[in-house]
């Protein structure tokens, strides 16, 4: 039993050495739009889309920030009211009216969904269909949650223009005030880079392809050279999507699955040459107001497209049902049985492996001003996260999946 035990730790120790050193060093948050340069030498048309579907509560502060940007250049505010029954439009009215810049807002109501296309997604593309008569150099596709810094419009076309980039898009700081927001939040973002190294995704020369769907800038070119929104029209993971069609130059974004490409670490001949140039970084200004203050809240977040990130595919759950464990709970596992068995070996080794994942996981936690005791609570989030991804897939079976503001999605072989 000791030997099979200390041969699993070894492995778990092995997998964390190759993802600190060999993974894209998804680990550090050095990828930051607030580095950006903000001169800009000419100033392109901006079209900000928003789509809002029972927003009231939160409209008033995110679509101040928006009208307020600091921004030189000419940009509108389209905001597509997805049948809200809370009075968005109102409210979003009023706030163009108290801050003087009514001439600056563009409120859409929404039709009716169609088939074939997600509720969010119907939105944008009826926002870029009013927002393309101004004939904009850019679209700010934004979240009707998310507080803009000043400047965040700035720095998004100037990191576009100055690095030729088809689409910018940041990670906003998520809220982490409640405990339960402390505890799992971060490592909502920590799991991310680990799917999706930033730094992967910023090399152009790597198929890696991922945005965050809070605060994304893409190139109008871009937008059209893909089809437009409606070739990811089905997506409920939209903002990966996009960045995926944007970087191959293509529409065809379903080609092999989601995570053969994600996961592919270099071009080659599966795979076309990444053509769109794009960018992810996180921001620690623009943050999102949507509050997660209980288990529950984040647990339903999660489940909504955990399985939807593993492609549907039954495999691929086993493989999460096995491999988070193995890899997030046998070091602290091996660590007390070591102990209780007096077998140093196993636990200086399941320590060992405890204490680099506790590195790893630390710049995040850093990032989000939590305390470092949380670094350590990692196996125990990981545990918790693998439950949510299992409930995922139980409630995709039970037609439960993809559940959003009162819509139920139906899956996708595209997804």
């Amino acid at each position: 039993m000791d030997v099979i035990v200390l041969g699993l730790m070894l492995l778990s120790l092995t997998i964390w050495l190759g993802l600190v050193c060999f993974w894209g060093q998804f680990w550090r948050t050095d990828q930051q739009l607030e580095v950006t340069e903000t001169q800009l030498q000419s100033l392109p048309v901006v079209c900000v889309v928003v789509p809002a579907r029972n927003e009231a509560e939160l409209i008033p502060t995110s679509l101040r920030s928006l009208l307020l940007q600091d921004y030189p250049g000419s940009f509108n505010v389209f905001l597509v009211d997805d049948r809200s029954t809370d009075q968005t439009a109102n409210f979003a009215e009023g706030v163009a009216h108290a801050v003087g810049k009514p001439q600056q807002l563009h409120i859409i109501s929404g039709e009716s969904l169609p088939p074939g296309w997600s509720g969010k997604l119907w939105a944008v593309e009826q926002g870029i269909k009013s927002a393309s008569k101004l004939t904009p150099d850019y679209f700010l596709l934004t979240d009707a949650d998310i507080e803009h810094d000043p400047d965040n419009l700035r720095r998004l076309v100037a990191k576009a223009v100055q690095e030729d980039l088809d689409l910018v898009s940041v990670m906003v700081r998520l809220r982490c005030k409640s405990f339960w927001e402390k505890l799992l939040i971060p490592a909502f973002v920590f799991f991310f880079q680990k799917l999706y190294p930033f730094r992967w995704v910023n090399n152009p020369n790597n198929p890696t392809a991922a945005a965050a769907g809070g605060s994304i800038l893409i190139a109008r070119e871009a937008l059209e050279r893909i089809g437009g929104i409606q070739v990811i029209r089905q997506a409920l993971i939209d903002d990966c999507a996009l960045a995926q069609a944007v970087k191959r130059g293509t529409g065809d974004w379903g080609l092999g699955t989601r995570e053969e490409f994600s996961q592919s670490p270099v071009p080659n001949t599966q795979y076309p040459i990444p053509i769109g140039r794009i960018w992810l970084g996180l921001s620690s200004l623009t943050r999102s107001l949507r509050p997660y203050d209980s288990l529950a809240t984040i647990w339903d977040m999660v489940a909504r497209t955990a399985y939807t990130q593993l492609n549907y595919s039954p495999l691929l759950l086993l493989g999460t049902l096995v491999g988070m464990p193995l890899i997030y709970l046998a070091p602290p596992v091996c660590v007390i049985l070591g102990a209780v068995w007096s077998n140093w070996a196993i636990a200086f080794t399941g320590l060992f492996g405890w204490l680099l994942m506790t590195f790893a996981y630390y710049p995040t936690i850093r990032f989000y001003k939590c305390s470092p005791w949380f670094a350590f609570s990692l196996p125990a989030i990981a545990f918790l996260y693998t439950l949510m991804t299992l409930d995922s897939a139980l409630r995709h079976w039970q037609g439960r999946g993809g559940a959003w503001k009162g819509r139920v999605y139906p899956s996708s072989d595209n997804f």
